[in-house]
């Protein structure tokens, strides 16, 4: 069996050196100390906890507030042939406490836990009689009221330090403030920790903030001018679809990624961008997670996002080879107050929280001390609209419920129905012929999904109705229809989410006991988009300077890559070498001074001036198609 670092690293993930930092780390750990480990994305920050506890006898106990991450981190331990578990939401009692056990006699390396699994007594019990070598905390700024994801519920963690001592623990995360570190040793009760942290600064990524009138037109701009790999990150699902229609249409060949997305057509667009066959995903913020390839030379914020924590993490996603990279936000003169409409004027105060919890309640028929563990199906805009509730507002009330452990917000994006059809392939083709109503949108599903005569399957009524050019309610009546007839079995889904009532009922007084944490959270909230709306509008200090100020780098030094580096460093541009240039182009075609610019490797500025010169001195003039042309 391996027993050194470097023999498991390279038995296990291939590799036979360690990114900056992780074998510093795995020492400490090896040692005994407690650890935090603040590395950027893409450091290596899972190896730093699992070399360790492979290592050592015993079971590693990791924290982490993301399902879907810790189904990855779990999934990929077990394609190594290492024994490893996540305890997720929806997990029966009896298998429960059949997994747990399978933790204390089954030799199990890696037991992963939401923070919320610690405040089950039958988890506690057991975590006592475990042999646990490592307490792992992934996203440990979620502990932090000042942290960019503040989770309540991760201060139940403190429950291991009572259960284990004696147990060394180990925080990790991508982004902290230095007063969000302070806190996360304390909340910890982290014991002379080693702090180990990765510089930020990335000699290889210009960070470049433009202000446009035209995002879609400097969309293309960048793509032309910069080649390679890229990532768009949008703000909403519509925004991903219309945007990779436009760049498709231009010749940029896209595909879009959000949570509403078949989890096939996922992972096959993924895979298509990894390979390149695709270059360019636009994507909402469900695009983040085990995202390794290292070749992606632009990263693209066509939005403000929320928080510096989200938008650097989202830009290093950039060279992580090391070569020469882009993180480009494009803004324009509306962007600043829509971000302010968007984060903080949807900020739910302590009264509206209230109002969603008992609306909640009454919506699910919910009695004074009853519902506990009870689970719904949940109709978001069915109960926004049933009780004329603000839905943004209402949406980050239940956030906030689910965060502080009064309920768990699922939300399935898609609605899951399925679809079998019953009879011959024979028969259903002349029922057809008798009602040619139904026929378009049965044959589109016939041609969708195969296997659909031998056995149940999922369908996605969205997609039927964009592929025939109706709507899903055209799609639910004709396959409403066909059920009636007795051609098929059709289950439709109405709901979009789930909520389970983690607590008895107790109105106000449940809600009271939280105030202080929304507080808390709302001010957090406000500074960070404050911050955010800061650093798109500076251009006059180094935009690497401030992102390593904002995370407490001391005295960062210019990166020169970076849009306001570049537009300082500039070398006057002879106006009369413009003026010539221009004047080629004209004797060649007409153009708009779009066209112009595009043109001419001269800052834009600096061509605007001289076709406005030009225009009043009549060299140039404006022809009838609003393109210039020689005077």
């Amino acid at each position: 069996m391996s027993t050194t670092p470097q023999e498991i690293l390279q038995q296990n993930w291939k590799f036979t050196t360690f990114k900056p930092l992780q074998e510093e780390i795995i020492t400490s750990i090896i040692e005994g100390n407690d650890t935090f480990a603040l590395l950027p994305t893409g450091g290596g920050k899972s190896i730093c906890f699992q070399i360790p506890a492979l290592i050592k006898e015993g079971i590693c106990v990791v924290i982490s507030p993301l399902i879907a991450l810790m189904q990855d981190q779990v999934q990929n331990l077990q394609k190594k042939e290492i024994k490893a578990i996540a305890l997720t939401s929806g997990i029966k009692y009896s298998e429960l406490d059949t997994l747990l056990d399978n933790c204390i006699y089954g030799n199990y390396k890696f037991l992963y836990l939401s923070p919320e699994r610690l405040q089950q007594d039958i988890v506690k019990e057991r975590l006592k009689r475990m042999n646990i070598n490592l307490i792992a905390v992934d996203e440990a700024h979620c502990i932090s009221q000042w942290g960019n994801d503040f989770r309540p519920s991760y201060k139940k963690i403190n429950i291991l330090r009572e259960l284990k001592p004696a147990v060394p623990m180990i925080a990790l995360t991508a982004s902290a403030t230095p007063e969000v570190v302070q806190d996360i040793v304390e909340e910890l009760d982290l014991f002379q920790p080693k702090i180990f942290r990765q510089s930020f600064f990335r000699d290889n990524l210009g960070y470049m903030v433009y202000h446009t009138l035209d995002k879609n037109y400097k969309l293309l701009q960048i793509l032309e001018k910069s080649p390679g790999s890229s990532i768009i990150y949008v703000r909403n699902r519509k925004s991903s679809v219309e945007i990779s229609n436009f760049l498709n249409s231009n010749n940029h060949i896209s595909t879009y990624y959000h949570g509403g997305v078949d989890s096939k057509e996922k992972t096959k667009r993924f895979h298509q961008w990894l390979k390149e066959d695709i270059r360019v995903m636009v994507a909402t913020n469900a695009f983040g997670m085990g995202i390794d390839k290292p070749n992606v030379r632009n990263v693209i914020h066509y939005n403000i996002p929320e928080s510096i924590e989200s938008y650097f993490q989202e830009a290093g996603r950039a060279g992580r080879d090391q070569k020469r990279s882009y993180a480009f936000l494009i803004k324009n003169e509306n962007d600043i107050l829509r971000v302010k409409n968007q984060f903080i004027k949807v900020l739910p105060d302590i009264d509206f929280v209230k109002l969603v919890y008992r609306k909640l309640c009454n919506y699910f028929r919910i009695s004074y001390g009853e519902g506990e563990q009870t689970i719904h199906s949940f109709n978001y805009n069915s109960f926004c609209k049933t009780y004329e509730l603000q839905p943004l507002t209402t949406y980050n009330s239940l956030l906030f419920l689910d965060r502080c452990s009064i309920i768990k917000f699922t939300q399935r994006y898609t609605k899951k129905s399925s679809l079998h059809i019953t009879t011959t392939g024979n028969y259903l083709l002349k029922y057809l012929d008798e009602n040619t109503q139904y026929e378009i949108i049965t044959k589109a599903i016939l041609r969708t999904y195969g296997g659909i005569f031998d056995e149940e399957t999922t369908i996605n009524i969205g997609l039927i109705a964009t592929k025939v050019n109706t709507t899903e309610v055209e799609v639910i009546k004709t396959l409403q229809k066909l059920k009636d007839a007795e051609l098929l079995l059709f289950d439709h889904k109405q709901t979009d989410a789930e909520i389970i009532f983690l607590v008895p009922r107790e109105d106000d007084h449940t809600i009271n006991r939280i105030k202080p944490d929304l507080e808390k959270q709302k001010h957090s909230k406000i500074k960070k988009v404050e911050a955010m709306i800061d650093f798109v509008s500076n251009d006059s200090l180094c935009k690497s300077k401030q992102l390593l100020s904002y995370f407490g780098d001391k005295n960062p030094k210019d990166c020169e890559i970076c849009s306001v580096c570049i537009s300082r460093n500039k070398i006057a541009v002879d106006p009369n070498k413009i003026r010539i240039d221009i004047i080629q182009l004209l004797q060649e075609k007409h153009l708009s001074s779009r066209e112009i610019v595009a043109q001419l490797n001269y800052p834009k500025e600096s061509i605007l001036d001289v076709i406005r010169e030009m225009n009043e001195h009549l060299i140039i003039k404006i022809n009838q198609n609003n393109k210039y042309q020689l005077a």
